[in-house]
């Protein structure tokens, strides 16, 4: 028997490990359905869409009918757009708006993308109807060597250390951070401790509404929610000890309709390696579809998965807290840009209801 390299063995490893997990298709945090989530339908590395092994690639596209509020309204909705990062590339972006009188992707001071719409008092409520698409290729991650190093941050990695509205680095965040790391020394060490923590303390929580609010000084008390609430633990107990962390926003791209599968994941900054991702709310969720105890081999196995590895059934949409779009909002900052917003008069939709709103986000496989 011809013997493996260390690098061939450690491929076959995650190829065997990939498969083993790929159990559960997710759907997102943003409706509490059951859609996108049979067993069938696996969230697996080789989908429908996918180009190359691992690769998920198709379009996505948002529907908004705004035709149900009434003539003589001034209307304007926000469509996030997906851009090129990291592990994704994006191309065919376009929109149709016919009757609106403004229809352009505009830029937020955070970087966002955005398909503005406005609709002023004297459109017809039958012409408030626009279409966005764009072609996603996303790649499946693996978890790279973690090597650290001793250095600087770099300028724009500095910035992630510091707290938002509902994400603090406060006197309460940073208690809990030192107890949870208590005798490790190394920033790898530290974060994998904090992401060990949050799979054994908390829980994945059905009620909650859309992917959560992310409020992490209540977050440390109930220990429970959805992915946006899972992940800013996360982050904002790695920025308590000097880590520089931070949050994706996207949606799923594992159905036909997801409408409803918003989702969000992290990544921690590890010098000499770069930006690690990191996703304990998959695990959680996982843990609580299989009915799976914290301390099953396939809770384990989960968790080594999404410690630096992410399935590639998911597109980037956004990134940053307390956002303000562009042109800003009537209402106060965002909380995160992961759903389609929209103003009346002034006074801002419920974006956790597309029926009402009303949007519909979908997929096509290539």
């Amino acid at each position: 028997m011809k013997k493996l390299s260390p690098k061939a063995l450690a491929t076959l490893v995650a190829a065997v490990a990939l498969s083993a997990l790929a159990v559960f298709a997710f759907a997102g945090c943003g409706q509490n359905s059951n859609s996108g989530s049979s067993a069938s339908n696996a969230g697996s590395s080789q989908s429908a869409g996918s180009d190359k092994q691992g690769d998920t690639v198709g379009t996505v596209t948002t529907d908004i009918d705004m035709s149900s509020y009434g003539a003589g309204k001034s209307v304007r909705v926000w469509v996030p757009v997906a851009q090129d990062y990291e592990y994704q590339k994006v191309t065919d972006v376009a929109y149709d708006a016919p009757g609106a009188k403004t229809a352009e992707i505009t830029e937020d001071s955070a970087g966002n993308k955005a398909l503005y719409l406005e609709w002023d008092k004297d459109a017809k409520p039958e012409e408030r109807k626009a279409t966005l698409s764009f072609k996603a290729d996303r790649e499946l991650v693996s978890r790279p060597e973690l090597v650290e190093k001793d250095g600087e941050l770099p300028s724009d990695v500095a910035e992630y250390l510091k707290g938002s509205r509902l994400v603090p680095v406060n006197d309460q965040v940073k208690d809990a951070a030192n107890k949870i790391v208590e005798g490790k020394t190394s920033d790898l060490d530290k974060a994998r401790a904090i992401y060990d923590w949050i799979v054994q303390n908390m829980t994945r929580d059905e009620s909650v509404e859309g992917c959560g609010q992310g409020d992490v000084c209540a977050l440390l008390t109930t220990q429970s929610g959805k992915c946006t609430d899972i992940n800013s633990v996360f982050v904002g107990l790695c920025r308590a000890v000097d880590i520089p962390a931070r949050e994706m926003f996207g949606v799923r791209m594992n159905a036909d309709d997801i409408t409803g599968n918003q989702h969000c994941w992290a990544e921690f900054y590890l010098n000499g390696t770069g930006w690690v991702s990191a996703d304990p709310a998959d695990v959680l969720k996982a843990v609580l579809k299989g009915g799976w105890t914290k301390d099953q081999q396939e809770t384990k196995d989960k968790a080594e998965y999404y410690w630096g590895g992410l399935d590639s059934q998911r597109v980037q949409l956004s990134a940053g807290r307390d956002i303000t779009l562009s042109p800003a909002q009537n209402d106060e900052a965002l909380n995160y840009f992961g759903y389609p917003y929209g103003e009346v008069d002034g006074s801002a939709l419920d974006f956790y209801d597309p029926e009402n709103f009303s949007y519909r986000i979908s997929f096509t496989a290539e």
